[in-house]
């Protein structure tokens, strides 16, 4: 007897594609057309080298027309993907606990932060999340800079007294015109300039955990959102 499928049972691959597709759109329209450009201009490229190259043999004119659709699919896929990110980041700009939901998800292999803030103000909510990775120790101050300034200031001195050899830098993401949107922080800490190696980044991080956990907690702290369960608002 066939399974009846869940409700609650996550939905198949292209589903989910067709899903991200569909809110995707709703925030960005323009995204129809990068995708078809992406897709059409490398087999139009497959086509023409396949006719520069592979004339009178059909063998590899098929082969290069099927690498040309392979390259187009991953193509779309990869700006499916960028332009789906910077949709979700856009639902939950704004909001506490945005930056702690980027570091959770978004940040690569050779760095490490959590979605708690290692400071925040419970009357505005404003916060001061951490990283840690090759450009050494990163300070990202959420909300406006008047007001997330003086927290940063006291953590990168709580930084300094540690760990005195380790570079500090400082991102901000708010209202500021020099401040960075969410989409902009993974690519901003890939900038910063090689400090630490692989162990050190081990070795830094396990000493700034063992600070935390001598301070004492922080109240009100804003975890940081799911952009999973994001949703974009029906259109009206």
């Amino acid at each position: 007897m066939a399974r009846t499928p869940s409700p609650d049972a996550e939905p198949g691959r292209i589903r989910q594609m067709w899903q991200v597709f569909q809110m995707t759109r709703r925030y960005d329209p323009t995204v129809v057309w990068l995708l078809v450009l992406a897709f059409v201009v490398p087999v139009a490229l497959a086509v023409i080298l396949a006719l520069v190259f592979a004339a009178g043999n059909i063998v590899f004119w098929i082969l290069w027309v099927v690498a040309g659709v392979l390259g187009g699919a991953l193509l779309v896929l990869t700006v499916l993907g960028r332009r789906a990110e910077k949709a979700v980041y856009s639902q939950i700009a704004g909001q506490p606990g945005a930056v702690g939901a980027v570091l959770r998800g978004g940040l690569r292999r050779s760095w490490t932060g959590s979605e708690m803030p290692v400071n925040v103000s419970p009357r505005t909510q404003d916060a001061v999340y951490r990283a840690v990775g090759r450009g050494g120790v990163v300070l990202i101050g959420e909300g406006p800079r008047s007001r997330t300034q003086p927290m940063i200031d006291k953590e990168r001195a709580n930084v300094a007294r540690v760990l005195p050899n380790v570079p500090v830098n400082v991102l901000y993401v708010g209202p500021d015109a020099d401040a960075i949107t969410l989409d902009r922080i993974v690519p901003s800490l890939a900038r910063f300039k090689k400090a630490l190696t692989k162990s050190e980044i081990q070795q830094v991080a396990s000493r700034l955990s063992s600070l935390d956990r001598k301070n004492s907690p922080v109240s009100a702290i804003p975890k940081g959102i799911d952009p999973t369960r994001v949703r974009a608002p029906r259109p009206r």
